[in-house]
């Protein structure tokens, strides 16, 4: 069966553009994944952490029969190959793929939680979310997510 799955995309470290879009490519090559579309790519202010550079954000709407393990592998498979380093937490990163929804299904383990436990306070989750997927997103959620962000005028490009 297959499911709307949507990730958010996040960079801060080297060309932050290219990651996002090196991490849209990647989903776009794997197989049993379709990527349906993608948001408007937003700079945000890092939340917690140490001082960094800001961050360029987007998300992606994919359909797959993956399982939701399957899905988070493959996130993390993307990251490597963008040459993520996780030696401090909620530090800079080249690339971060974050499940937020897998279509209704709800996962508590020890290394997935679906959906994503603080989505709904991140605006640089809300904010592109709402732009592809504007059913999903309710007023009060727009208007209690944290943290200012901003729509730039670059974009990812399905290939």
């Amino acid at each position: 069966m297959t499911a709307r799955v949507y990730l958010g995309l996040g960079s801060n470290l080297g060309n932050s553009l290219a990651n996002l879009q090196s991490a849209v490519d990647g989903l776009s090559e794997a197989a049993r994944i379709t990527v349906r579309e993608v948001s408007p790519v937003y700079s945000t202010e890092p939340v917690g952490g140490p001082e960094q550079p800001d961050y360029l954000n987007a998300v992606v709407a994919i359909d797959t029969d993956l399982s939701p393990q399957e899905v988070l592998a493959l996130a993390n498979e993307i990251e490597n190959k963008g040459q993520r380093e996780r030696t401090v937490h909620w530090g800079p990163r080249t690339l971060d793929v974050d499940v937020l929804l897998y279509g209704d299904l709800t996962v508590s383990e020890p290394d997935l939680v679906i959906p994503h436990p603080r989505m709904w306070e991140r605006s640089f989750v809300v904010m592109p979310l709402f732009d592809i997927a504007p059913d999903l997103v309710t007023a009060k959620q727009l208007a209690q997510a944290g943290g200012e962000v901003v729509r730039i005028d670059l974009e990812l490009v399905l290939r």
